[in-house]
This record gives structure tokens, sequence and C-alpha cells, in this order.
């Protein structure tokens, strides 16, 4: 057996009258985070962390926000799309560890819910996918409260 392990980082900015969407789970906020997909800075985060431990590029390149195809798309068909090619390789989840950066919306309330629903979209037990959240200390463009980033870690494992 041989162990891959991927990183993926996203960020997008804060705008009015969008959902707030992470980890597939809408949270109730004043506002939402802009992209051409629902924007949902966590999941895009983790397929990226898959895909770079697959192999397969990145998010950019399977879903091109220049096709409308995937204009206002749910990003859980992003997540499905590389745990499939991961799949393919012959590589399964071992964990997964994300972290929200920003100084809003506050995650704590909302962890338990974010782990669940990202454990479910990944196929997994709850126990081996982490959900966490820092600040920025009011610094940068995530302290002013721009926006959010995100970053995520996975272990994978498949045939040596």
């Amino acid at each position: 057996m041989s162990f891959r392990i991927g990183q993926g980082f996203d960020v997008h900015r804060f705008r009015a009258g969008r959902r707030m969407v992470l980890c597939g789970v809408e949270l109730p906020s004043t506002v939402g985070l802009e992209g051409h997909s629902d924007a949902d800075v966590a999941l895009h985060s983790v397929t990226d962390a898959i895909l770079g431990a697959a192999g397969e590029g990145d998010i950019g390149e399977h879903f091109p926000p220049s096709e409308d195809c995937w204009k206002n798309s749910d990003s859980s068909v992003f997540l499905a799309r590389a745990l499939d090619l991961a799949a393919a390789k012959g590589l399964r989840l071992v964990n997964c560890d994300l972290t929200l950066i920003g100084e809003r919306p506050r995650i704590s309330p909302h962890r338990q819910v974010l782990r669940r629903g990202l454990a479910v979209l990944l196929g997994v037990a709850e126990d081996v996918v982490n959900v966490k959240a820092t600040t920025t200390e009011g610094l940068g463009w995530t302290g002013r409260g721009e926006g959010l980033a995100a970053m995520a870690v996975v272990l994978m494992d498949g045939p040596a």
C-alpha cells in the first residue's frame, strides 16, 4: 500500500445577495461568496487536495469558470468527480483536515453540521474529517472582512 498527500487552497470574496455555502451546507449569513459556481470555498479546497493527491491537476482544469455549464453549479459535483478520478487510480480517502480562514462567518456554532456534511459528501465516517477555523487577527483582506479562504489536506491510500 502507498500513501499520497494532497493539499488544496481556495479563496472567494464576499458578495451581498449570494448564499453562504460551506461544506455543501447553507449557513445563515447576510452575505455569500462570489464565484462562478456556488463558491463553496471549503469544497473547492478539498476538491483540489484530492486532485493533488491523485496527480490530476486542479479544479480550474476540470471545471473552468470560462465554461457556462458550471455557472452556479453545486460544488459537490466537483468533489464527486475528484473522488471518482482518485478511485479510478485505486485511491481511497484516509482523512481530511480543513481550515477555514476569515473573520466571518463564525464557524464554531456550525462546526459539527459542516463536519457531518463534508463527511457525507466524502463518503467517510465523521471521525476522519476535521473542520476548524481561524481568523487573521484583523490583518489583511480576510481581517478586513473582504472574503473567506480555505486550506485542506487529505491523506489517501492505494496500491503500491
